[in-house]
């Protein structure tokens, strides 16, 4: 998805006289007075991040790709785009961040003076000239004079030029993202498709994807049943790893918008010059607004506060985007195959574990995840009462079925007449679940004023409110109304579909001892001994049997009565489970079990959701996250499949889910990658042997370390032959629901992206690796797992070292989650997050999680003649193993040694530890050599053009904001704790902008 191309940057004005013209002018009332006077002022501009042209010989081949003049900070130049300019597809991007920057550079001086803007300016100059104007040359006393000056900065003035330099490396992404969605919709108009509203004709897209199959010989009808019953959900979860607060993200979004609109603007001939100046403010208010906002988390979110937020992307965007992709699908569809996709089909839906997730955090309380379901059911009552106001202003339709006659009578308007009491019902089922929230929150003064609804009034099922609807769809296609029918209403449907009553369905997390914990209280309290100390087939038996049994272990509540048997944590875990019986239909999905291990782990929840009352159990998905829990994968799930109470319970239907975060930073990322491909590929095995039809939910996060893949596509067709199936559940984590969902463009995009892949895997023919593959993959890995530990695990100097040399300690003082960074706040490196554990070395461009232990192995095989001809094989036809490669590779070409040896130089004082950092790099650059011998590429990320576009420009930037991250983490270290004051703004706000440089955090 990486698409920068800058060569533009921040604008201040060109001399002193003109310099004080603009202080002495408001900027808001400078800009306002007329576009005209902006575009003649532009003409004394100069760039403050200057401009520089592109020239790129030894990089990209040759071709000089820009060559830019003044910016003018309007989106509608005077000067139009050249020939030459308007064949480059990336001109349109360098024009918009030419534009903001312009803006912003202005904003600058105007708030905060010209002595800042020259310090800003003189970082840039200096980090440019240390990377140098052309190729890989470094100039190192440019470095040292870089750093030096970061130094004598003040505290102040740390945190300002860090702002200036996040700013603009934000509305630079957000220039991109716009440019991704322009560059595609071109893309369509080209091939004559866009305009018809069908989707891309791209090889990752249903629009070529369709096609392509049909041209391979694959039978219209397979693909068609295939696409129709698939299913991909995306579960949003509340990781802390998006940085940028709610507040800016809002206006990043709304850039975007301004810039869409000016694009539409000029397909239409532009001339306009009242909508130009009018989008040109617009873009001026929010660049000045960015600015002059406090971008800093002030207070920590609470579990209710990331639910909120997480929801949001489904109010703003989703609710729209959803149907509008599923009309774009079908009309795909019928286009290629045509045939109509089934209304009952679901190829899209959404879960969520921003309330439920409770592992490892103390937070979510039962009356939590209550809350959020409520507000939950809020939203979406809401949301739908306005969908069907708008359907009843539309349907004044006179003529209708029958069935629906029989049901209004004679009134004049049939549809309406239907429509007004399911408005009525909507609304009663907001103040229904509004009034249990203010029980909840013992606001009873606020439950007085609402009026008293109960159940048998409102919405619950989902089932009864679809039917409703489709009554209303089949009497407009009885009476020949089909276009009516074809329009809001099914569009609604589909809303219903995929979101159904509760907006979104909650999913449970928590962790395995707390679930042995509470039987353990439950088994001492009736006299049968201590549950944790019965061994594996003794708990088991007991297991099973009560499961099967009728009679309660417990009464409810009785344990709040004992709390010498059972202590909070133990409470918190039952009340969990009363909670989950109290729920209405769809409210809760599956109930996920980390750190399982085996099969008593997936049975005691089980028996605890069957003694609550729990009518229709929970799905109950374990969770096999280190190198050991995969390994061990198969047989416990095979002795649950051999239990015949366990089998009675899941009805054929099995859901696993796959640790790619914690593996990682168990084994290191190829020991993790083959273990989970093998674990795949050995359950579903079993699955098929036993009937059951198994699901796999992959819990990848953002970054390569934690499984995340930009290659979307690609990533999804390398999985494990025949262990998707057509059915696909993935996390989507903290800054990735943003730059995949945050806007309706790349909501589709990413949407049609999934469910291509889907359908590809699904009707493709894909072999099993050779044996001689898979064994060699078997000592790559295990050369790799122990090169990975012997570092992470068994070298003394590495706890301190990377505790010094890497922002970590910080990262868990900010208020960017709800969830402490630790399961177990007095455990070391074992006990961290894998979230934590990313973000800090992507923070210092270290990146080590994702490439220690590869290099190691690859060297080690490479000494074998064979082997080494085996290996590049395996890089051929291989897909998983390429997929990896590729990604380790880009990694590697993102990170930067030389600012992680400063990270050490600034901050690590032990001399053991900065050994070891010496050690690090010296493997670092093994493993690029290592990669390239397989790869056979000259330089790291070669075969990618695009990101070394966009590294060529980027890295200054970030170069930047790793020097004053690296100054500002010195000088935090050395004040007692409380004593940070601004510096703790300056150190957020540089995770920010290195986050916003690389694309990711953690």
């Amino acid at each position: 998805f990486q698409n920068i191309l800058w060569s533009s940057h921040f604008s201040s004005l060109s001399s002193s006289s003109a310099h004080n013209q603009f202080k002495n002018t408001m900027l808001t009332r400078a800009f306002l007075r007329s576009t005209q006077s902006v575009r003649r002022n532009a003409a004394s501009l100069k760039p403050v991040f200057a401009v520089r042209a592109l020239s790129s010989a030894s990089i990209i081949g040759g071709q000089n790709l820009s060559s830019f003049g003044e910016p003018s900070p309007s989106l509608f130049p005077v000067q139009p785009l050249g020939a030459s300019q308007s064949e480059d597809q990336d001109a349109p991007l360098r024009s918009d961040i030419r534009t903001m920057g312009s803006i912003l550079g202005k904003i600058i001086v105007e708030n905060e003076g010209e002595d800042i803007y020259e310090k800003i300016e003189t970082m840039r100059q200096l980090a440019k000239k240390w990377r140098g104007d052309v190729g890989p040359d470094r100039d190192e006393a440019s470095f040292q004079e870089l750093a030096s000056f970061a130094s004598d900065l003040s505290d102040t003035e740390l945190y300002t030029v860090s702002r200036a330099f996040t700013h603009f490396l934000a509305i630079a992404n957000a220039a991109e993202a716009h440019h991704r969605i322009r560059s595609l919709k071109e893309t369509g108009l080209d091939d004559g498709v866009a305009g018809g509203g069908a989707l891309y004709p791209k090889k990752d897209s249903c629009g070529g994807v369709l096609p392509d199959l049909l041209d391979a010989g694959i039978p219209a009808d397979e693909i068609f049943e295939a696409l129709s019953s698939q299913s991909t959900e995306l579960v949003l979860t509340a990781h802390p790893t998006e940085v940028n607060r709610r507040t800016i993200l809002d206006k990043h979004q709304r850039i975007q918008e301004i810039l869409t609109n000016s694009d539409k603007l000029r397909a239409t001939g532009g001339g306009k010059s009242f909508l130009e100046a009018e989008y040109d403010k617009a873009l001026w208010r929010e660049v000045s607004s960015l600015w002059l906002s406090d971008e800093v988390s002030r207070a920590k979110p609470t579990p209710e506060d990331e639910a909120e937020r997480g929801t949001l992307v489904i109010e703003t965007v989703l609710w729209d985007a959803v149907p509008l992709f599923l009309r774009k699908l079908n009309a795909t569809t019928e286009e290629f195959i045509g045939k109509t996709l089934p209304l009952s089909s679901k190829p899209i839906r959404f879960a969520s574990w921003m309330g439920g997730d409770r592992d490892g955090n103390p937070n979510v309380k039962p009356d939590t995840t209550r809350k959020v379901c409520l507000r939950n059911r809020v939203k979406a009552a809401t949301l739908f009462a306005r969908d069907l106001e708008a359907l009843s202003k539309e349907l004044s339709i006179t003529a209708c079925s029958e069935e629906l006659r029989e049901i209004v009578g004679d009134a004049r308007e049939p549809y309406r007449a239907f429509l007004e009491p399911m408005i009525q019902k909507l609304h009663r089922t907001k103040t229904w679940a509004e009034q249990e929230l203010a029980h909840l929150d013992e606001k009873m003064q606020m439950a007085r004023h609402l009026d008293n609804v109960s159940v048998d009034e409102i919405y619950l099922k989902k089932k009864e409110f679809y039917d409703e609807l489709l009554l209303i769809r089949s009497s407009l296609e009885a009476t020949n109304n089909e276009f009516a029918a074809e329009g809001m209403v099914t569009d609604i449907l589909r809303k219903v579909s995929a979101f159904g009553l509760t907006l979104i369905p909650l999913d449970i997390r928590q962790e395995s001892g707390r679930h042995e914990e509470a039987l353990d209280c439950i088994t001492k309290y009736l006299g049968l001994g201590s549950y944790a100390q019965w061994d594996e087939e003794a708990k088991i038996t007991w297991l099973c049997s009560q499961i099967a049994s009728t009679r309660p272990l417990l009464r409810s509540g009785v344990w709040n009565e004992h709390p010498d048997v059972f202590p909070q944590t133990a409470v918190d875990t039952l009340e969990i489970h009363r909670m989950i019986a109290e729920q209405y239909e769809d409210s809760l999905g599956a109930y996920v079990i980390s750190q399982a291990t085996h099969a008593s782990d997936v049975l005691a929840v089980l028996l605890l959701q069957k003694d609550a009352g729990v009518k229709e159990p929970l799905r109950v998905a374990p969770l096999f996250e280190t190198l050991d829990d995969l390994n061990g994968a198969y047989d416990t799930m095979k002795k649950l499949f051999s239990l015949p109470v366990y089998m009675g319970i899941i009805n054929g239907k099995q859901e696993i889910m796959i640790g790619y975060s914690d593996s990682a930073k168990d084994a290191g990322r190829l020991s993790a990658v083959y273990a989970q491909f093998e674990t795949q590929t050995n359950l579903a095995a079993l699955a098929e042997e036993q009937g059951i039809d198994v699901t796999f939910f992959h819990g990848k996060g953002g970054t390569v370390g934690r499984g995340g893949n930009p290659a979307l596509f690609e990533a999804i067709m390398s999985h494990a032959p025949r262990t998707i199936n057509g059915q696909f559940r993935v996390t989507e984590q903290g800054e990735m629901i943003q730059q995949n969902f945050g806007h309706g463009d790349r909501a589709e995009r990413t949407m049609d992206v999934y469910t291509a892949a889907v359908l590809a895997e699904k009707v493709t023919k894909r072999d099993s690796p050779p044996k001689e593959w898979t064994d060699l993959m078997t000592e790559l890995s295990d050369v790799s797992c122990e090169a990975y530990r012997q570092i992470v695990r068994y070298d003394d100097r590495f706890v301190p070292y990377f505790r010094k040399a890497t922002p970590e300690l910080e990262l868990a003082n900010l208020n960017i989650g709800s969830r402490p960074a630790k399961r177990n706040p007095t455990g070391g490196v074992e006990s961290l997050r894998a979230i934590p554990w990313n973000f800090a070395w992507t923070q210092t461009r270290c990146n080590l999680p994702t490439w220690l232990g590869v290099g190691q192995a690859i060297e080690e095989t490479m000494k074998d003649e064979k082997k080494a001809k085996v290996l590049h094989e395996m890089y051929q036809g291989y897909d998983s193993f390429r997929t990896m490669i590729d990604l380790v590779e880009m990694v590697l070409a993102k990170s930067e040694p030389d600012i992680a040896k400063h990270y050490d130089d600034m901050l690590v004082d032990d001399a053991k530890a900065k050994e070891l950092g010496d050690e690090v790099r010296a493997i670092h650059l093994a493993t690029e050599q290592a990669i390239l011998g397989i790869t056979g590429h000259k330089r790291l990320g070669a075969n990618n053009k695009i990101l070394e576009r966009a590294l060529l420009v980027r890295n200054p930037y970030v170069d930047c904001m790793n020097i004053l991250q690296a100054e500002t983490l010195k000088r935090i270290r050395k004040v007692d704790a409380g004593e940070e004051g601004i510096l703790k703004d300056a150190l957020l706000t540089t995770i920010t902008g290195v986050a916003n440089g690389m694309g990711n955090s953690g």
